[in-house]
């Protein structure tokens, strides 16, 4: 039975925003495809950074035909009613059925409706599905006041081999015309080229650079890290969150290593990964002990010259700046000792109705030692200055720079200063 494949190739999709979006639109598509009465056996969606694709097979070739049957009015009511219905079903008395009910002889109008061809049905469930994609943030571009989440360059919509009729025409300024062409990498093979199935689609965008398959990126993400890595005796820090965002960053991911100046090791380890993974989108390596290594993956979206020299010297450039700074706000910071922070929340409003972080901590410390003296063994003392210290933080300038790390450089500062671990 015939498939469908439609391809919304754009500008870069928002890597948070990829998995959600192919969700919607297959939703969508199939909504609509369900409630044009047509059959299906199998429906994927995949995305890319430039592309939406919904693959729906086992589509027939036109809608089943209906049968409608129409009531009229009684047989011997006015001739004007009769003429009315008549007009209303566009027959003749001859075409229409006379049949006994409990209320009298009654008209019926038996219609029949030819089912449309499938690729009409689904040139309407595409303009439909398009309309109603619900993305959190999106654009207009050019003249029009469509929106999409990026600007569109082009649709490819075929069914059966061939292109949908018609096209995506929202208003006059903004037009896509369906067809069977698409693109494949923007670097690596930018040339447009026809495809006429499904299958000939995944084979030639392989060929062209391009990774339809999330999944599989994510995979060859790991898999050349790996291979990086385990010569090193290192191993790649555990974060899903990141190999998601990052495969949602490349169509054809390309590892390469890169090395941390051992001048910015004595950093804690949270703030080279923050930078690293929040910021550059780098993937932190471990050695065996769990301790952090001076070295870093970077995935590029292109094949370099050189074995990749020129890019990993470029990103190596990019992270020492942004190591030197974390380093001088590790080194500024440590020169103000926590307690004589505290001060300064005042400076920061808690919630307009409960006072400044100050208030805040004097009453964490009025309740923990009110709630240590019901604590065989508690140290009051200690309760007490865990809590005027717990929130002075805020104000150092390494938490300035990286708010995720509240909370832990303050124990990193109390540790230097001398403060209990417990």
């Amino acid at each position: 039975m015939p498939e469908f494949l439609l391809e919304i190739f754009s500008e870069e999709i928002p890597a948070r925003m990829q998995k959600r979006a192919a969700e919607d639109l297959e939703r969508l598509i199939l909504g609509g495809i369900e409630a044009a009465g047509l059959s299906r056996t199998a429906a994927e969606a995949h995305v890319t950074p430039r592309r939406l694709v919904v693959w729906v097979d086992g589509l027939p070739e036109a809608q089943p035909d209906k049968t409608e049957e129409r009531k009229g009015p009684r047989v011997d009511a006015p001739e004007s009613a009769v003429e009315g219905f008549l007009r209303s079903v566009g027959m003749t008395r001859d075409q229409c059925e006379r049949r006994r009910t409990p209320k009298g002889e009654v008209w019926f109008a038996v219609l029949q409706q030819p089912g449309r061809p499938t690729g009409e049905v689904l040139r309407d469930v595409v303009r439909q599905a398009v309309g109603s994609m619900p993305w959190p943030k999106s654009m207009r571009w050019g003249l029009g006041s469509f929106r999409w989440v990026r600007p569109i360059h082009h649709v490819l919509a075929i069914f059966d081999g061939r292109p949908l009729p018609g096209d995506i025409e929202p208003e006059p300024h903004t037009r896509f015309i369906f067809s069977a062409y698409t693109r494949g990498h923007r670097f690596l093979n930018p040339d447009a080229f026809a495809v006429g199935s499904f299958a000939e689609y995944k084979t030639l965008l392989k060929h062209a650079f391009v990774m339809l398959d999330r999944e599989e990126r994510k995979a060859a993400i790991l898999e050349q890290a790996g291979r990086l890595a385990d010569p090193r005796g290192l191993t790649l820090a555990h974060d899903p969150g990141l190999l998601d965002e990052v495969a949602g960053l490349v169509e054809w991911p390309v590892a390469l290593i890169g090395r941390i100046d051992e001048q910015f090791m004595d950093v804690p380890p949270e703030v080279l990964m923050t930078s690293m993974t929040a910021h550059q989108k780098y993937f932190p390596l471990k050695r065996k002990d769990g301790s952090l290594a001076p070295r870093f993956i970077v995935i590029a979206n292109t094949k370099a010259r050189h074995d990749g020299a020129q890019v990993v010297a470029g990103n190596e450039r990019v992270l020492r700046a942004r190591l030197s700074d974390a380093k001088f706000f590790w080194d500024l910071d440590r020169k103000t000792r926590l307690e004589d922070r505290v001060p300064t929340l005042r400076e920061i409003v808690f919630h307009a109705r409960l006072g400044s972080m100050e208030d805040k901590v004097l009453r964490m410390q009025s309740l923990g030692t009110a709630l240590a003296a019901h604590v065989p063994g508690a140290e009051v003392e200690r309760v007490r200055s865990a809590a005027l210290l717990a929130k002075a933080d805020l104000t150092t300038g390494m938490v300035g720079e990286f708010p995720e790390l509240q909370g832990v450089m303050g124990r990193y500062y109390a540790l230097e200063e001398g403060e209990a671990p417990d």
